[in-house]
C-alpha cells in the first residue's frame, strides 16, 4: 500500500509517500511561492524520489484543517482532483493531529498551536498514552491567554509545538514557566510524512471520504463569510 500525504494548511507545503513499513520520500518547502505553484511539482518529484509512479498509489491523505483558509482550499482541491482522476480512496487528516503526531510516546501532554491571526491560535490538546494519542481538547480558535488558562488547569507540563510559537513563545513561558516546553523550529510545521502515515491508518480502517464532498475544517468562519453574514443581517 502506497499512500500520498499532502499538507498545505500552513505556509509550509509538504508531500510524502508512506507504506506500512516506512516513509519512502518526503519534500517540504517554506518559500513565498503559493501552494498552487508548489504542490503538483512536489507530488511528481516525491513520487520519483520514492521510486514509484502515480499508478502505484493506493490512497491519498490530505491535511483537512484548521489552518490557512487559502492553503487548505488548495491542498484539498489538489487531493480531491488527484483522487478523482486516479480513482483512489481519499481521507482527510486533522491538521493538529498531524502536527502533534511526531511527539507520540514522548511528551505526556502536547499542545499544537497554529497562528490563526486576529490575536488567536488554532489549538488542541493531546495526551500520549504510550500506544497512541487521545485528544483531550478538540481543535478550536482561541486567544492565547484563554488557552493557557485552560491548560494550567491540568497541572502538568505541556509541550507546545507549531508555528504559533514564533509569536507567542514569550507569553507562554511567562505564564506557564517551567511547565511549558517549547518544541524546536524544525518540529513546528505539520509534516507530509505524518499526514501520509495517519492517512494510511485511516485507510486501513475503511474510513474513506467522497472526493466530491470532502471539505476543509476551518473551525471558524472566513472573513468573506463574516462580511456576508453582516450584510445579510443589516439588510434583513
Amino acid at each position: 500500500m502506497y499512500v500520498l500525504g499532502i499538507e498545505a494548511a500552513t505556509p509550509v507545503a509538504a508531500v510524502a509517500v508512506a507504506t506500512k513499513e516506512k516513509i519512502l520520500a518526503e519534500r517540504m518547502v517554506n518559500n513565498r511561492r503559493t501552494h498552487s505553484v508548489n504542490l503538483l511539482p512536489m507530488v511528481k518529484d516525491t513520487l520519483a524520489d520514492a521510486g514509484i509512479n502515480k499508478e502505484h498509489l493506493t490512497g491519498i491523505a490530505v491535511s483537512s484543517g484548521p489552518g490557512s483558509f487559502t492553503g487548505l482550499r488548495i491542498g484539498m482541491s489538489t487531493a480531491r482532483t488527484l483522487a478523482q482522476v486516479l480513482r483512489l480512496p481519499l481521507v482527510g487528516v486533522p491538521t493538529l493531529d498531524a502536527l502533534a503526531y511526531p511527539l507520540s510516546g514522548h511528551a505526556k501532554l502536547v499542545c499544537p498551536i497554529l497562528n490563526a491571526r486576529k490575536n488567536e491560535v488554532y489549538a488542541a490538546l493531546y495526551h500520549n498514552t504510550g500506544t497512541g494519542q487521545d485528544c483531550l481538547v478538540p481543535a478550536r480558535a482561541t486567544g492565547i491567554h484563554d488557552l493557557l488558562e485552560l491548560l494550567e488547569g491540568y497541572g502538568e507540563r505541556v509541550t507546545f509545538i507549531g508555528d504559533g510559537l514564533a509569536e507567542y513563545a514569550v507569553i507562554i513561558k511567562a505564564q506557564m514557566g517551567e511547565r511549558a516546553c517549547l518544541a524546536p523550529e524544525c518540529a513546528s510545521f505539520p509534516r507530509g510524512a505524518a499526514v501520509a502515515e495517519l492517512g494510511l491508518r485511516l485507510l486501513q480502517t475503511g474510513a474513506v471520504f467522497d472526493p466530491l464532498t470532502l471539505l476543509p475544517y476551518y473551525v471558524r468562519e472566513s472573513e468573506a463569510e463574516l462580511k456576508w453574514r453582516e450584510r445579510y443581517r443589516d439588510n434583513g
